[in-house]
């Protein structure tokens, strides 16, 4: 065989040699990085949630409430999570309704009435019930006196605050009362106070939780039936491992005493977990025909 032949074979040859072992080390790498993403868990990426509140307090008092919780759930989940306000609870209503919350705080009825939302976790500390005060000094002393009055609420579909309320007064006392809502339940317990109106609707924790100068210008006249109390709710499509990592999260909390401070402000006196037969009993009032659906 000519010099020339064995030279071209030859390198041929080498080429070759190079080529199988590129694909060879190739192969190898392949089989490496699968087996390191297989034994070595995806890094978590922080997801940014929303979380809405049913506005019975003002924007201020709801943030120094519930972002000091938010905070402790980040830490421990290693996710963050936006309050967003709303500034009545007709807009937050619109808000619920079409979904725009990651995780909301709502009202029983809400919740009974909503097709986004599961319940995670409430309070079992305590039940809800609505209460109507009156003028401290005013000459209102029996529910029948407020018939053909101006009854404040703050808002139609407040369950224990306006729902059961205006239920009661109508179905179990038959009075007939003009309605007028004033957004908030601080303005409910001001404007009876203030004798702008002959009677309220309240809950009892936003009752304790007013000032002196304000309870101390209003009495309860009535409480009426009471049911389970506000659940914490999350989105049915949110990925089912982050809603039990926020509800172990939220009950964890339950159990350390500098968290249960913060909870009782809510208030969760004793936090536990929620399921929808809880709210059975708010189903069973029939409050349809008092829902006002928001415009």
């Amino acid at each position: 065989m000519p010099s020339f032949v064995r030279s071209i074979h030859l390198l041929k040859l080498r080429r070759n040699l190079r080529i199988n072992l590129l694909m060879k080390l190739t192969k190898r790498l392949h089989i490496l990085i699968l087996s390191f993403l297989l034994i070595v868990p995806p890094v978590s990426i922080a997801d940014t949630f929303t979380v809405g509140v049913v506005p019975q307090f003002d924007i201020k008092t709801i943030f120094s409430i519930w972002q000091p919780i938010l905070d402790v759930l980040e830490e421990k989940t290693g996710h963050k999570f936006v309050l967003k306000g709303s500034k009545d609870i007709p807009t937050f209503e619109k808000s619920f309704s079409k979904g725009d919350f990651d995780f909301a705080y709502m009202n029983p009825y809400h919740y009974t009435i909503s097709d986004n939302y599961q319940p995670i976790a409430r309070d079992h500390g305590r039940k809800l019930y609505g209460i109507l005060v009156i003028n401290a000094d005013g000459d209102i002393q029996d529910v029948q006196q407020l018939n053909e009055k101006t009854v404040v609420f703050p808002a139609p579909n407040a369950l224990g605050a306006s729902l059961m309320i205006r239920s009661e007064l109508e179905q179990k006392y038959g009075i007939s009362f003009t309605p007028k809502y004033v957004n908030t339940h601080s303005s409910v317990y001001l404007n009876v106070g203030l004798n702008l109106a002959s009677a309220g609707g309240g809950v009892q924790k936003t009752f304790n939780q007013q000032h002196a100068d304000v309870k101390d210008n209003v009495r309860i006249l009535l409480k009426t039936d009471s049911v389970e109390p506000h659940p914490f709710t999350a989105k049915l499509d949110l990925n089912p491992e982050i809603v039990k990592k926020v509800t172990e999260a939220l009950l964890q909390m339950g159990q350390h005493e500098e968290y249960q401070k913060l909870l009782a402000k809510v208030p969760f006196k004793k936090i536990g977990d929620a399921t929808d037969h809880d709210y059975d009993q708010v189903r069973r009032l029939n409050l349809e025909r008092y829902y006002v659906s928001p415009k």
